[in-house]
């Protein structure tokens, strides 16, 4: 078997960074609503949590953000005149497709696409689907940008295999790799693929909040990347109710290990089996469950613990959880981790990482990150000027310091200015990161106006 690591091609959160809560069942995204945001403390914990995970020796590369306002997006619908002209007349005459043009949401690289490995595929070669987003309008519009980035950071179509979003329709609905675990004994060997859906595609949906991935869609990925040793499992109900708009906010993995709470899935008992089955010959999976009772869900989500990134670190027998600060505030949640550390199990060592401007719209640190297992020949394919060094960390920081504004609120985002602001930074960000000058809508349409 070949040696791998993984990866993180972690999502740089954009100029547009604000509170608009446009995700029913996203609890803090709604609480926090209409709140002034700060787009340049943003994108500095972000690349702060990025230097971290570079730090402790894992790859880490960088998904930039994707072009807001989306004014070909306020176009299709009909507005007019130059661009400044476009987004003050959206604002005015449609304000939630406006806010949504706006949104800086694809900072959530967990949802840009759903990955199988090499060791996985079929043909051998690293898959990658896109999520199509289609259940809010926000991020419906992301997928085609989102392609367009994992091309130029996985270049080599002979390595790599870059798919389009599946149909954008209901029935198809995906959300990418929040919904989606893969447990192994090592990373270069043969490993497990659970993928976790909502509801089926025709099944009537009552619930509070949607069920945002169907189990169709996690269906033909299997079949698209030729997926080894798939595991379907139902997320819980209870839990889609409760806020749990992802799997992710209640269940993370990594290697051997399955960390979850106890109302993650629908049947906890028959998905443990699953695995185990589909795990046989290659490794005995670990179950670390967490009652309810001990971590209510409500605590569950607001402390966001099983949004944490659980990873390996070279040279360490046990893994390591990287936690929002949130985590260790809440004193349900920071009692967990203690437990997790003092025991014997697989989970040896708890940090936490402040991504309080992420929290706040409702994504922790497993949110802003696609994780994306490697061979060495994989990385040497992928693009270097994508990857994190501490020279590009510093160049990127000051790179926000430019041309970030420190406070932005729902007015602001209609301001023209700020228009040319993000314009100019995505305009700097495509030489800091060797993307080319066509990379942006904008910068394929030199006759582009701003007011």
């Amino acid at each position: 078997m070949s040696t791998a690591i993984e990866a993180n091609a972690d999502g740089l959160i954009g100029p547009t960074h604000s509170y608009a809560g446009l995700s029913p069942g996203n609890l803090a995204s709604s609480l926090n609503k209409g709140e002034a945001s700060n787009p340049r403390a943003a994108v500095k914990q972000g690349l702060q949590k990025m230097r971290r995970l570079h730090d402790l020796g894992l790859p880490q590369f960088i998904l930039p953000p994707h072009e807001r306002p989306n004014i070909p997006f306020l176009r299709s619908l009909g507005f007019a005149g130059t661009d400044g002209e476009v987004l003050a007349r959206a604002w005015k005459e449609a304000l939630s497709f406006a806010a949504a043009a706006c949104s800086a949401s694809p900072m959530w690289a967990a949802n840009a696409a759903t990955v199988t490995p090499s060791a996985d595929a079929a043909d051998g070669r690293l898959h990658f689907t896109p999520a199509n987003l289609v259940t809010n309008l926000h991020r419906s519009l992301e997928h085609a940008q989102t392609r367009r980035a994992l091309q130029a950071l996985f270049p080599d179509p002979r390595r790599f295999a870059v798919h389009e979003a599946l149909p954008p329709v209901a029935h198809l609905a995906d959300e990418g790799a929040a919904n989606h675990v893969r447990l192994c004994a090592a990373h270069g060997e043969p490993g497990v693929n659970l993928l976790v859906w909502g509801r089926e595609a025709w099944e009537p949906w009552d619930g509070p909040y949607p069920a945002r991935q169907t189990r169709e869609a996690c269906e033909a990925i299997v079949r698209r990347h030729g997926a080894g040793r798939p595991v379907l499992a139902r997320q819980g109900k209870a839990a889609i109710a409760g806020g749990t708009f992802h799997n992710d906010v209640v269940c993370v993995g990594a290697l051997d290990t399955l960390f979850f709470h106890e109302l993650a899935f629908e049947d906890t008992d028959t998905v443990k089996a699953d695995i185990r089955a589909a795990a046989d010959g290659l490794f005995e999976p670990l179950f670390v469950e967490v009652s309810a009772e001990d971590l209510p869900l409500a605590d569950a989500i607001s402390s966001y613990l099983f949004n944490s990134m659980l990873i390996q670190v070279p040279g360490e027998s046990r893994l390591t959880l990287v936690c929002p600060t949130e985590t260790q505030e809440n004193p349900r949640s920071r009692a967990v981790t203690e437990r997790l550390v003092a025991s014997n199990g697989p989970i040896g060592r708890v940090e936490f990482v402040d991504v309080r401007q992420s929290m706040r719209n409702g994504g922790g640190p497993a949110c802003l990150r696609l994780r994306v297992v490697m061979t060495e020949a994989e990385l040497a394919a992928a693009n270097p000027a994508m990857r994190l060094t501490p020279e590009l960390h510093t160049r990127l920081d000051a790179w926000a310091d430019r041309h970030y504004r420190d406070t932005l609120t729902a007015a602001d985002l209609a301001d023209p200015a700020l228009l040319e602001e993000t314009r100019g930074a995505l305009d700097d960000l495509t030489g800091l990161l060797g993307l080319g000058s066509g990379f942006y809508p904008f910068q394929r349409d030199p006759a582009a106006a701003l007011a």
